[in-house]
């Protein structure tokens, strides 16, 4: 029996036209019957860096008895000259997360796939105490099962106290070993709650993981780096998909 939760997943991979740039990860949110791929929007576009992709793939599997079978599906990502993906803010300035909505009816009629929803989200801040166990669930440069294109895990604690915005702004901190490609991962909590999650993903969706934070001031030759990371608070979602 394979996990729901892995199939939430699907990893993104950034073209302009045919050429590949990175390698990152989304998920699945569903809302009133529309679909929508979340992910980082550094991933989508990022001034400082150069980062101008015109196209993204994710993964799909399609054969439930046997997952080595998939299709890329390719998403542009401009349409007449306008951004496709929806954007947030709030009063401190930008956030750091991004959806699509996909056409259901164009995905294969065999598409295997799960997505959480509004019922995934925290009912409320306090809930979530400090030092609480989490996942951040993705592709760490890249790295998967390449045989049934499935992502793996990586253990985190929440860093900070969940029922406020570190420094101010819309996310928390996770403590966690977090690479490239984990950009746009969902960082989730066990919930076994009786009569909560029955569509067999039974976990909290707490944040968006986006990036690894450090010290302007480490001595990089001394000090070891923080191994601390922000995760946007994911109740920006039913903002992006309302």
């Amino acid at each position: 029996m394979i996990e729901n939760l892995l199939f939430t997943k699907v990893p993104v991979q950034t073209f302009i036209q045919n050429t590949a740039l990175t390698n990152a990860s989304g998920f699945f949110f569903e809302r009133e019957n529309r679909l929508f791929l979340v992910t980082s929007r550094h991933v989508l576009i990022d001034k400082p860096s150069g980062h101008f992709p015109d196209r993204i793939e994710i993964e799909i599997h399609v054969d439930e008895s046997n997952l080595a079978n998939s299709v890329k599906y390719s998403i542009l990502l401009y349409q007449d000259s306008k951004s496709i993906w929806r954007q947030g803010k709030d009063m401190a300035g930008e956030i750091d997360a991004a959806v699509i909505e996909i056409d259901k009816t164009m995905l294969p009629q065999t598409a295997i796939y799960a997505a959480f929803s509004p019922d995934h989200l925290p009912d409320s801040l306090n809930e979530i105490e400090v030092g609480s166990s989490m996942l951040i669930v993705g592709f760490p440069l890249g790295f998967h099962d390449t045989l049934h294109h499935l992502p793996i895990s990586r253990h985190a604690t929440n860093a900070s106290s969940f029922s406020l915005r570190f420094q101010g702004l819309g996310y928390f901190l996770t403590d966690a070993r977090s690479h490239r490609g984990m950009s746009g991962a969902p960082v989730v909590m066990r919930d076994n709650s009786t009569g909560r999650n029955e569509d067999g993903v039974p976990w909290r969706l707490l944040g968006i993981h986006s990036a690894r934070i450090d010290v302007g001031t480490r001595d990089v030759e001394i000090d070891e780096a923080l191994g601390l990371n922000c995760a946007w608070f994911a109740d920006i979602l039913l903002t992006l998909t309302g």
